[in-house]
This record gives structure tokens, C-alpha cells and sequence, in this order.
């Protein structure tokens, strides 16, 4: 990319810091429309970064994160100095979400893009009891839990990180199967599956047990089954400085203690 030609769309999250560093830098580099502009600047945190990606899903467009939030770990550091210059050798990144097609309890299908993760959740004190098969075989035939999810290699240091699975690399091609609190049974901390893996889920007693699916934020109550895979045509482009790469951000995390 060509630094002196590059243009930008900087985009806010609405915080008090996060619209102040917008003005800032649309002064200091000029503001293009969201749709015209080489390179969206999304200013927060995660969440908003994601919000963003899903909004130039599939437009080629490509998206630089600085951090304005709090935790900001898909986000590069914030600085307003040489920014066309640090874009311009940044490193791009493909993320492909994940693919969502619900049916409830009263038969009704809906669909939904993930970037995280999609994660399946009790909805009362019962705990959830599910079937999982992948790519048509069933692999657990009884997991009673929380919750469960499918993770993307980009959301690997999020939700599932949480429920204790594994960190993917952003290059990895794989998806991780991660359960939520898992009772029966006890043992069982989830699977890595290839990212072409089908993976279906059924709720069992789904009326004394309901249980919702969620998509990054599109939640889907009372569902009966829940089938996920890897989106085959839907891409978005995620850029990072070049010293501060996605790989190294995995190594790093991985030996925090």
C-alpha cells in the first residue's frame, strides 16, 4: 500500500475517548465516507471492533483497530503519529465467520454470522443436556452443562478462553468445540475440529430444559437444534501492525501466568 495515498474512515465507538481521538485524527488525516475510504480506523474496544468487521463483511474492505477501550486484544496500540506510513506495512489478516442456522421450539429457522463464536447456553436453572454430531456422525450422545460453543480461531482468546479452551493461531485450520461448565460428562473439555467441520447440535428435554444460541450478539431463544460451520463466501480483513502481529499476540498469551 501506498502511504501518501491512502485514505481513511475513522470510526468511534461512541465513548467520550474514543470520539475525542476521532476528531483528532480526522483533522489531522481527512475523513472519507465509510463506503470511499481505503481503510476503516475503528476507535474502542473489541466488541466495537468486531461490530465493525461485520459491517464490512464481505466488501474487501479492510479494518485497522486502535484501542479506546479496555481490554483491546484484536486492537493495535493507539497513536496518532506516521499513521498512513504504520498502515501501509501492516499485516492483513482473512477472518472467516462462522454460520448459524437455528430451528426453535416452534419450527421457526434463523440464520446468523459469527465472528467469535457461537455458543449455546441454558436458559433456567436447568442445567442443558444436548446430542453433538459432526459432519453427520454423533460424537456425544449426552452432554449435560451450561453451555457449549464453536469457536473461531479469532475468537479462541475470548469466551472460550474463558471456559478454559484452547488458544487458536489466526492461521490455524481449526474450530474449537469448548463446553461451559460441563457435569456429565465430567471429564469431557471439548475437541479442536478441521474449520470444514459440520457440527450440529440437539437440545434434549428442550421444554424442561430450554436453552438459547447466541451469535457474537443475535440471540435465538428456545432453539431445538443448532447447526454450525464455517462460512464458505463470507470473509472480512483485519490489518496489524507489523510488529505486533496476531501470532505473536497468541505466543505472548500463551505464556502469561
Amino acid at each position: 500500500m501506498d502511504a501518501k495515498s491512502l485514505t481513511f474512515s475513522f470510526a468511534s465507538s461512541g465513548t467520550p475517548e474514543a470520539d475525542a481521538a476521532a476528531k483528532r485524527l480526522s483533522r489531522r488525516y481527512g475523513q472519507m465516507p465509510f463506503g470511499q475510504a481505503d481503510i476503516v480506523v475503528a476507535l474502542g474496544g473489541d466488541g466495537f471492533l468486531l461490530q465493525t468487521l461485520r459491517e464490512t463483511m464481505s466488501t474487501g474492505k479492510r479494518v485497522y483497530g486502535m484501542n479506546r477501550g479496555t481490554v483491546g486484544f484484536l486492537m493495535n496500540e493507539y497513536g496518532e503519529d506516521d499513521l498512513p506510513e504504520r498502515l501501509a506495512s501492516a499485516v492483513a489478516e482473512t477472518i472467516r465467520p462462522l454460520e448459524m442456522q437455528t430451528v426453535d421450539e416452534d419450527g421457526a429457522t434463523m440464520d446468523a454470522l459469527a465472528i467469535n463464536e457461537v455458543s449455546l447456553l441454558r436458559q433456567s436453572y436447568q442445567a442443558a443436556r444436548l446430542r453433538i454430531s459432526v459432519d453427520g456422525k454423533v460424537r456425544l450422545e449426552d452432554l449435560i452443562c451450561d453451555g457449549v460453543m464453536v469457536a473461531t480461531p479469532a475468537g479462541s482468546t475470548a469466551y472460550n478462553l474463558s471456559a478454559h479452551g484452547p488458544i487458536l493461531p489466526l492461521d490455524a485450520p481449526l474450530l474449537a468445540l469448548t463446553p461451559v461448565s460441563p457435569f456429565r460428562p465430567r471429564r469431557w473439555r471439548g475437541a479442536l475440529l478441521p474449520k470444514t467441520a459440520v457440527v450440529r447440535f440437539e437440545i434434549l428435554e428442550e421444554r424442561k430444559r430450554p436453552v438459547n444460541a447466541v451469535a457474537d450478539h443475535t440471540e435465538v431463544k428456545s432453539v431445538v437444534s443448532v447447526e454450525v460451520k464455517e462460512s464458505a463466501s463470507h470473509t472480512a480483513t483485519l490489518l496489524f501492525d507489523a510488529g505486533h502481529s496476531w501470532s505473536e499476540r497468541i505466543l505472548a498469551e500463551q505464556f502469561k501466568y
